[in-house]
């Protein structure tokens, strides 16, 4: 058993946490955001490799990912779902290369106005106020800590001490990584008016995804934007694209705005150091990889290698 500290409580730093203490480790997070204040609860959390590479280690931990929600979807009380929805296209394209990933792609019944091709997937979709509160939950419930703590630079670690990075963004100061960089993702809220369905246009990026109490309306992809406030023309902007894909969301009122800064890297940096092990540079696919990485972060922790990170 070792002592792990975890640095980050977004939805990676609490899903590593989990793993670690069923392998066995005494686990304590820290982070300067609490779960409900990361850039992960602002997330439309729906499951799609959106700005993460490499990949092959992308549709792996993606997969495993996949079939880890679908479980959890079983469960009362995680905030997950499966559900149906399609991904649409102005012209035709070739099936996704993370397409293994998912149990099946089929042809969408039928298509938005303007949209000449697309395919359709049942895809988990993660409430992630319910969800992180239950991974923190969790967390407890196997007897680890979640702590607020102002870092300025990473704990000590060696010897049975390993602590594993899950920063995000903060990786840029706390280990002097500059290529992990913002990408600004503004969202709308609006009430659920029946929707059943999830819609995404890579393009745009465009995407609505329906929850129990709202749907989730984006958005935008705006790399090297720290800004954290919600623009309203930038809003009107994004609304409109989603009436384009979703009629049923005009005149649908607005319940609220929300901005989160994506991680993203040139590669997703999962890999040992002694005894640090990086976990970081999700982009918008923190979610979406969080049990595959999880699970590969544990076996470092117990010494087992993994392939080299070519990028930075």
């Amino acid at each position: 058993m070792k002592r792990v500290i975890v640095v980050g409580a977004g939805v990676v730093g609490l899903t590593c946490a989990i793993r670690l203490l069923e392998a066995g480790h005494r686990v304590d997070v820290v982070a300067r955001d609490l779960p409900l204040e990361s850039t992960s609860a602002v997330a439309a959390a729906i499951w799609y490799p959106y700005r993460a590479l490499p990949q092959d280690r992308v549709t792996r931990w993606g997969a495993r990912t996949y079939e880890v929600l679908t479980g959890l979807a079983a469960q009362a009380g995680t905030g997950v779902r499966m559900v149906p929805g399609t991904e649409v296209h102005r012209t035709p394209r070739v099936h996704p290369w993370w397409a293994s990933a998912v149990p099946d792609l089929a042809d969408p019944e039928a298509l938005p106005d303007g949209y000449a091709h697309g395919w359709s997937f049942v895809a988990p979709v993660v409430e992630m106020p319910v969800y992180l509160a239950w991974l923190r939950a969790r967390v407890e419930e196997l007897d680890g800590t979640v702590t607020r703590l102002h870092l300025r630079d990473l704990p000590a670690h060696g010897g049975d001490v390993v602590v594993v990075n899950c920063s995000g963004l903060g990786a840029r100061m706390l280990v002097g990584d500059p290529t992990v960089a913002p990408a600004r993702g503004q969202v709308l809220h609006v009430e659920q008016v029946g929707i059943e369905r999830w819609w995404l246009d890579s393009a745009g990026p465009t995407y609505v995804v329906p929850r129990s109490g709202d749907v989730v309306v984006g958005g935008t992809d705006e790399e090297g934007s720290w800004d954290p406030a919600p623009s309203p023309r930038t809003a009107a902007q994004i609304l409109a694209r989603a009436v384009a894909v979703e009629p049923a969301l005009a005149g649908a009122r607005v319940l609220r705005h929300r901005v989160g800064l994506r991680p993203v890297r040139p590669a997703v940096r999962v890999e040992r150091d002694g005894g640090l092990v990086h976990c970081y540079g999700h982009g918008g696919a923190g979610v979406t990889l969080s049990w595959g990485c999880a699970e590969e972060v544990t076996a470092l922790v117990a010494g087992e290698a993994t392939e080299p990170d070519h990028h930075g």
